[in-house]
């Protein structure tokens, strides 16, 4: 008599996890998203291996969608990747969902897999392991030293205002490197440190050499983010206004994996630059885009300012648009809107010729 227990090889569920520091919440749905189990494994390798043992457990894993991709889950990613799992990266609930199911890691360990069978609030996570990993990671510290930098040089400025009537007198006019030069080779008394000059003194030198350390360091990093940029793509790092910073902003921002763009209209988006349609009964128009990732919107403008100044057909193109009534503002976006067309282009053909 054949046997009536379900085949568990002839089964397909669909995981989800809901990732965090320490530990992820994972489940298994089958196709018509009723829940066969929940559980919870260490962010760990051994923990990653035993949440995909458990998840196979239930039947064929046909995906898994995963909160938290490029944060908490990178590690859960790789493995999904090394092991051909297919994988997406799913969004956390909405108000409305959370607020009629309450909030829990298996609720939305349970919601993520439900998103990734639907295919809704899903999509295609960045690989983390190639060379623009590697220019992501170098553009954080560079980052993070020209923010202290700045930092570092708006308090100089502000101690000088209140310092002693001599030591002002000495330090203002200067220029910002003459500046850092000067307040670097101040010469102090330490024993005499509880007076006021004395103090500012000290404060100043100690700014300064912290400013020179900083430069130095960003100067470092520069001279390694430089030839990485022109390694993983010279063709966008030779268009015009675009340098080694504007380049290596928007190779960050499209991932490893290009291809997860389908169209530069997706790549218009992800930079903040496709205007949003606000239409409504007889009103036809469209409104300011302010989502997407600014750190690209802001090197798209970059780009523009430079070709605006330097690029004949650029200024022709504003010449042209002021005549016909639009502020300097509305040109700018248009703009952006242009380059970011071009720069598609210019990635995304650096995939076809690895591809031929």
């Amino acid at each position: 008599m054949p046997s009536i227990t379900p085949d568990i090889a002839a089964v397909e569920v669909v995981g989800g996890v809901d990732t965090h520091q320490d530990t992820h919440t994972a489940a298994v749905i089958d196709l018509v998203g009723r829940v066969l189990g929940t559980q919870q494994f260490p962010a760990t390798t051994a923990g990653y291996t035993a949440l995909l043992t458990w998840m196979r457990g239930f039947g064929r894993l046909l995906r898994v969608g995963v909160e938290g991709t490029g944060a908490y889950g990178a590690g859960l990613a790789r493995r999904l990747r090394d092991e051909q799992v297919e994988l997406v990266e799913v969004d956390r609930p909405d108000r409305k969902t959370r607020r009629f199911q309450g909030k829990s890691d298996p609720i939305d360990a349970i919601q993520a897999a439900k998103a990734a069978l639907a295919g809704e609030r899903t999509g295609t996570p960045e690989q983390r392991d190639g060379r623009v990993e590697a220019l992501r990671n170098l553009r954080v510290a560079r980052r993070s030293a020209v923010d202290q930098r700045a930092d570092t040089q708006r308090q100089i400025k502000a101690l000088i205002v209140t310092a002693p009537d001599q030591l002002r007198a000495q330090l203002r006019g200067l220029a910002v490197k003459q500046l850092i030069a000067t307040c670097a080779s101040l010469q102090l008394d330490p024993a005499d440190a509880a007076a006021p000059a004395t103090a500012a003194t000290i404060a100043l030198r100690s700014l300064a050499r912290r400013h020179q350390q900083l430069s130095a360091e960003i100067t470092e990093l520069d001279e390694l983010l430089e030839p990485l940029v022109a390694a993983i793509n010279p063709g966008l790092l030779a268009a015009h206004g675009v340098g080694p910073d504007v380049a290596g902003q928007l190779l960050v921002t499209v991932g490893e994996n290009h291809d997860r763009l389908t169209s530069e209209a997706g790549f218009a988006m992800l930079c903040g630059v496709a205007p949003i349609p606000a239409s409504s009964g007889r009103t036809n128009r469209h409104r300011l885009n302010r989502g997407g990732d600014r750190q690209a919107n802001a090197a798209l403008y970059r780009v523009v300012l430079v070709r605006l100044r330097w690029d004949p057909r650029t200024r022709a193109y504003a010449e042209q648009r002021t005549k016909e009534g639009l502020s300097k503002k509305e040109i700018i976006r248009c703009l952006k809107r242009y380059v970011a067309r071009e720069l598609y282009q210019l990635i995304t053909s650096k995939d076809l010729e690895l591809a031929a």
